[in-house]
This record gives structure tokens, sequence and C-alpha cells, in this order.
């Protein structure tokens, strides 16, 4: 087998494989010997059909056959022999075979980048304030007493406020276009809520029922609803209803009301003040790892293979259209263009990418391996997670396609413990202001 190794780019190769005639007839007798026995052709009897007939009847069938085979034989062999780390599956176009009986093909492959990982322990990062302030408290006991209001119908002179609910019918238009998508009768709007984004309601602030208005809306790139994500969106809305919303006195009775395991309004603000530790305590390892990935994807310049990238793009839009599908709707319904999705999903598929071969090194300098014991605590957190036990995780974990993505996922959040347990994490500065909870506590 001749091998020849063509460099496109830093990243880029093409593997050009030349299989030798031997075994490329080897292969094709094979493949018409299975083919003889098992077709049926007017005027022969089975397993008697001449080879010329074969041919002209399923030659360009059992040439793809064997086309097909004969690169996957020899694929893995040729990129060993050259030491080619590549990423991600290959390109194979230009088969053919040749008049010497050869097959020839060519392989368009990237391979791993070759750098130095600039320093990587002790990194110094923020640990975000974690202390509960009466602000925080405040903010909470309003988003209670939004969740605990009366709604009342208001009168036509009536102008929408902060925290009305109103119920509107709307039309979307994207470049002079209606979308089917964007489109709903009686709808109700949460003033302050933002499910449509601040710019969207805030446009409805001031309007009275039976009101109609036509304006423009901006949603960015990362907006939950891929419809509408990284589009200027006209709307024109119609102002059916307007409710106000009537909040609960902030007493000892509200407290009562928002769980019965409260007794007064004191107790209610001390409740709020655990849990909301509780949940940045909880968030913590999260923020914290994503700060060491900014910083060492800043620190360590260095191109990655568009093939790759190429790849995680996909990955991307196929969470997308499975989000869609949940929905009765696939990309084409939704308007959304395939071209415009993966332009918008690049950044961020460029990070993982790089981030990714970031972690690899860092694991393969500090010789970070999984072992059974983190492959037992990730089946129990699946299992934990979604209320399945152990042994039906490890079933489903059997497969190659679902066991890889899965083992590289334990792999990253080891090599982050590492960095994590390594970094020198300081405090921001804390707000200088005592909680109530805190105070009542004391």
């Amino acid at each position: 087998m001749e091998i020849a190794v063509e460099e496109l780019s830093e990243l880029s190769r093409k593997v050009i494989v030349t299989v030798p005639a031997e075994a490329v007839r080897k292969e094709l007798d094979k493949a018409y010997g299975k083919l003889k026995k098992d077709v049926h052709l007017k005027g022969f009897r089975k397993g008697k059909a001449p080879m010329s007939i074969l041919e002209k009847n399923y030659g360009d069938r059992v040439q793809a056959e064997v086309a097909e085979k004969l690169v996957q034989d020899t694929y893995f062999d040729a990129i060993e022999e050259k030491k080619l780390d590549v990423v991600v599956h290959p390109e194979i176009q230009e088969t053919r075979f040749a008049d010497d009986g050869t097959f020839v093909y060519a392989a368009l492959v990237d391979v791993k980048p070759v750098f130095e990982i600039s320093e990587y322990k002790g990194l110094e990062i923020e640990k975000p304030a974690t202390k509960v302030t009466d602000a925080d408290i405040d903010l909470k006991l309003e988003e209670l007493r939004r969740r605990h209001a009366v709604l009342k119908t208001t009168d036509e002179d009536h102008c929408v406020t902060e925290d009305d609910v109103v119920t509107v019918d709307f039309q979307g238009f994207h470049n002079e276009k209606p979308m089917k998508q964007v489109h709903n009768e009686n709808y109700s709007i949460d003033i302050g809520a933002k499910r449509l984004g601040a710019e969207f309601e805030e446009q409805l602030i001031g309007l009275k029922k039976d009101d109609s208005a036509l304006y423009e809306t901006t949603f960015p790139n990362d907006y939950p609803n891929p419809v509408m994500a990284g589009k200027t969106i006209e709307f024109k809305v119609d102002v059916k209803e307007i409710k106000e919303r009537i909040k609960p006195d902030l007493d000892d009775e509200f407290a009562k009301d928002v769980d019965e395991k409260y007794s007064s309004l004191a107790d209610l603000r001390a409740g709020i003040a655990d849990e909301l530790r509780k949940q940045r305590e909880a968030a913590l390892e999260g923020y914290l790892t994503d700060s060491l990935m900014q910083k060492l994807i800043g620190m360590n310049p260095f191109p990655v293979p568009e093939r790759a990238v190429a790849y995680e793009v996909q990955e991307m839009i196929k969470q997308t259209e499975e989000r869609l599908k949940r929905n009765g709707l696939t990309l084409e319904t939704a308007g959304i263009q395939v071209e415009e999705l993966a332009k918008q999903n690049r950044e961020v598929a460029e990070r993982r990418v790089k981030g990714d071969f970031i972690l690899k090194k860092i694991a393969e300098l500090e010789e970070i391996k999984l072992v059974d014991e983190d492959l037992e605590r990730g089946y129990q957190r699946i299992a934990s997670q979604y209320r399945m036990t152990v042994s039906e995780v490890k079933q489903y974990f059997q497969r190659r396609e679902e066991i890889l993505p899965f083992i590289a996922e334990l792999l990253n959040e080891k090599i982050l413990r590492f960095l994590l347990d390594a970094a020198k994490v300081t405090e921001a500065a804390e707000v200088e202001e005592e909680t109530t909870a805190e105070v009542q506590s004391a």
C-alpha cells in the first residue's frame, strides 16, 4: 500500500492511499463470487451467470461496495503508518479504480494542534460573593407577592404598567414577511416576567385597552426560542384586555400563606436567606469552572481544526432540531436557515473545541485518568438524577455512542476538579450590609 500526505494548511492534510492491484482483485473476486451465488438472471441458472454479464449489470454496485470496504480496511492503517493524530471523521473523495488494477482514494483530515500550554496551576479566579443581603431578600419577597397576587380587570382609562397582565393579539414580521410561528391571539403577557424579553414588554407600557402598536424588537443570539433568536422582529400588537395585579401586604399572614412552616414575616425572610445561600453555593462550582476555562482559553491562543469545529456546530444544530421537534416544529417550519444557525453557533463551538484540547493536554501532562470509582460515581449521579437503578444506567451506557461522550464528560470534570483544587480563589468584596435574618439571629 502506497501512502502520500499533502499538507493543505497548518492542521489539514490530504492523505492519498493507493491499494495494490492484488488486494483489489481479491476483494472484487470475493464480491462477484458472492453475487454469483445469490443473483437470479433471466436465461441463466443460479450461480452460472458469466462474469461479463455480472460486470455489465452489477459492476457499479460491486465497485461501490468494494471501494467502501477497501477504505475501511486501509484508512486507519494509513493514518497509523504516517503517525497522523487526526480528529473526527475524514472526508473521503477522489475514489477510483485505476487502469493498472489499483484502487486510489484521498482522505481529507484535520490533525490535532500541537501547542505548549501556559501555566495552568495556581490560576487566580474570583469567587463571587455568596452573602445574602436585605436587597436580595426584598427582591425574592416581591416575586412571592407577584405570585400570590389577585388579578383585577381594569377600566378603559387604565394604562399598562409594570406588573400588569395584558392580553394581546400579535403578529411578528421578519424582513417584512409574516412569521407563522410568531403569531398568537389572546396571548397573556405578564409585564415584568420578560418571557418575550424586556424590550418587547417595555413597548406595551402606557398602552390602553383596544390600542394597537407597531414596533421592532431585537432578540439576542442565545434567546431560548430558536425561532426568534438573533432576529430583529417587527411586531403588530393589539391590546385586548388589561388586568391589574393586586399584591398582598407584607405581613405575618402573607408569610403563612406562602408556606405553613412560616409563622411570621421574620421567619419567611430567614427562610428565603437560607434558600438563596444554598442556591448560590450549588451554582458556585459551575461559575468557578467557567471562569477557569475562560482564563485558560484566553491564555492559550492556537488554531483549532476546522472539522472539529464543524462537527460541534452540527451537534448544536441537532440539539436545536430536537428542541423544535418537541414542539412539533422543524427548522424549515420555524423559518430557521441552517446556514444562519451554524453562523450563530460557531463562536461557542470553537471555544468548546479549544477548551477540550486544553483539558486533554493538561490530563496528559498530569497523567489524569478515569478509574473505576469515577465511573461508579458517574453512574450513581445519573441514577439519582433520573430515578433509575445503577444497573439500568449501566445497561443504557453499553452502547459505544453513549459511553464515549459520558466518559469524556467525566474525564473533563476530573481535570476541572484538579484545576480548581490548584487554583488561587479570592473572595469578591462582600456588600457591607447585614441581612434582617442575620440581625435577628444574632
